[in-house]
């Protein structure tokens, strides 16, 4: 068995035939596109599998497999190639998911790849999500926000809290070293209409990883003014 099937075990996940073709298809389809736009600098299978597929999983220790079963709304903002919402959609496909990025070739490349791998469900969209967390069909429509590798956690908050719904969560993907960003996020959460809920760490022996997934839980409604126009919660924090 390859590592990282091992590792998802481990995590309380078994895939079947058809998820494990789809995970392949699923990568060869980022390859075969990442000739002509930048989806990922990792090509090496076993470190693309466990770096990419293995890692987006790492959500379900933060949830029971009941709550991600449950035909949530889920967003993940700046997917990029799809990570980690493509994989969460395979392995739990009653998840109603969208896909969001600012890249209009990355959403292209999405549209192709969920087609060709038959997921249901899916709504992908193209824009700033400064911009789409104002657009009243999206704002405080979804039981779960996902964000990997987009910003640090200040940023972070302000980009994704505005889309999730009262007694949602955000479920953010960082690396080892988090002890800062969680103190200079703290002023942006509660702004937000967030609260700090739990923060799993997950080792990756595959790869000698480790990476932490940082709850939010939506506790208050997102002031109107919030996210501010596209560039300024980078600019300037929270």
């Amino acid at each position: 068995m390859l590592v990282w099937l091992k590792e998802a075990v481990e995590l309380g996940i078994r895939l079947d035939s058809n998820q494990l073709e789809q995970f392949e298809i699923y990568r060869l389809e980022i390859l075969k596109w990442n000739e002509f736009i930048n989806l990922t600098a990792i090509t090496n299978k076993n470190k693309f599998e466990s770096r990419h597929f293995l890692d987006a999983l790492t959500v379900r220790t933060a949830f029971p497999e009941e709550f991600l079963n449950s035909g949530l709304r889920v967003l993940d903002v700046g997917t990029g190639a799809g990570l980690p919402g493509v994989p969460l959609k395979i392995v739990f496909p009653s998840l109603n998911m969208t896909l969001l990025d600012a890249t209009g070739k990355k959403t292209d490349f999405l549209k192709t790849v969920t087609c060709k791998l038959g997921l249901d469900d899916v709504e992908i969209l193209t824009g700033r999500a400064e911009n789409l967390a104002h657009d009243l069909a999206l704002r405080g429509k979804f039981d779960l926000v996902i964000s990997r590798a987009v910003a640090k956690l200040p940023v972070l908050a302000e980009l994704t809290l505005a889309f999730a719904t009262l007694g949602g969560f955000v479920a953010a993907y960082k690396g080892k070293e988090i002890e800062t960003e969680l103190r200079e996020s703290c002023s942006a959460i509660r702004i937000m209409g967030g609260a700090l809920k739990k923060v799993k760490i997950v080792k990756l022996q595959g790869e000698q990883r480790i990476t932490s997934i940082v709850v939010l839980g939506k506790t208050q409604l997102t002031p109107e003014e919030y996210p501010r126009r596209p560039g300024m919660p980078l600019k300037r924090p929270l």
